[in-house]
C-alpha cells in the first residue's frame, strides 16, 4: 500500500480569532481531497478555536515541553496541547533548534513525551546554506536524524519533514534532484534505523512550498506531501498545495 500524502501548514507565530475563517476554509478544502491528510499546526491559543473549525483537517501544536508538568514557565506540555484538541505536534523545527537552542536530545525526548499522551509527531530535520555550500548536507542531516530519532519510532505516529533551512522563507527551492537524493538517504536512513517501518514512515518536504512548485516536488518518489508555512496562512494559496498532493497520490 502507498505511502498517503500528507500537507501540514505551520502558522508560527501569526493567527487570530479573526483568522478562524480562514481555518474553516482550508478544512473545506480537505473534504474535497479526502485522499489528502491535512492539518494545520496553529498557535496554542488558537487551538481550542481552531479545533470547533478544522472541518477535514486535523489541528497540531507547534512544539511541546518533554516534561509532563512542572516548573517551566511559558512552556506547554502535551498532554495541555491534547486537552485543547491538538492531535499532533512539530518538534524540532529549525527555528526553535536555532532560537531556543534545542539539542538534538531535547528533540527526541519531546517526541516521545507527546507519543506518550498519544499525539502524532512531525520531527523536523535540515541543514543550513553554509553546511549546504561546504558539501556537507548529506552527512549532517543523517546524523541529525539519527540523534534525534525517539526510541519506539514508527510509522504510526511519526513522520519526518526535511527542512533546507536555507529557503524557509526565501522563496528559494533545492533542485528536484537535491530534493530526491536527501529525501531517498533519509528513506534508506529510516530503514537502517527501525526497519522494514522505515519504508512507510512519510518525509515531507518543508522548504519554501508554494502553489507555483507543489506538483513538482509531490511527484518524487520518497516526498509524501509537505510542511507549509507562509502559504498554509490562506485557504486560497494552500487550496492549491492540497491538490497537487492528490493529483501526486
Amino acid at each position: 500500500m502507498g505511502r498517503r500524502k500528507l500537507v501540514v501548514g505551520n502558522w508560527k507565530m501569526n493567527g487570530l480569532r479573526a483568522h478562524l475563517p480562514q481555518v474553516a476554509a482550508i478544512g473545506a478544502e480537505a473534504n474535497t481531497h479526502a485522499s489528502v491528510e491535512v492539518g494545520l499546526c496553529v498557535p496554542a491559543t488558537l487551538i481550542l478555536s481552531a479545533s470547533e473549525a478544522r472541518g477535514g483537517a486535523f489541528i497540531g501544536g507547534q512544539d511541546c515541553h518533554a516534561q509532563d508538568s512542572g516548573a517551566h514557565t511559558g512552556c506547554l506540555s502535551a498532554a495541555m496541547l491534547k486537552e485543547v484538541g491538538a492531535t499532533w505536534v512539530i518538534v524540532g523545527h529549525s527555528e526553535r533548534r536555532a532560537d531556543q537552542h534545542e539539542t538534538d536530545a531535547d528533540v527526541a525526548a519531546k517526541a516521545c513525551a507527546a507519543r506518550a499522551q498519544g499525539l502524532k509527531v512531525i520531527l523536523c530535520v535540515g541543514e543550513s546554506l553554509d553546511t549546504r555550500d561546504a558539501g556537507a548536507a548529506l552527512p549532517f542531516v543523517l546524523s541529525q536524524l539519527s540523534a534525534s530519532l525517539p526510541q519506539a519510532a514508527a510509522a504510526d505516529w511519526l513522520s519526518i519533514a526535511y527542512e533546507p533551512v536555507w529557503c524557509i522563507g526565501t522563496g528559494r527551492i533545492p533542485t528536484m534532484d537535491q530534493i530526491s537524493e536527501m529525501h531517498g538517504a533519509i528513506r534508506a536512513a529510516l530503514v537502517d534505523a527501525i526497519g522494514a517501518d522505515g519504508a512507510h514512515m512519510r518525509i515531507l518536504y518543508g522548504g519554501s512550498v508554494n502553489a507555483a512548485n507543489a506538483a513538482d516536488v509531490f511527484a518524487l518518489a520518497d516526498v509524501d506531501g509537505g510542511l507549509v508555512g507562509g502559504a498554509s496562512l490562506k485557504a486560497e494559496s494552500f487550496g492549491p498545495i492540497i491538490a497537487a498532493a492528490a493529483a501526486a497520490g
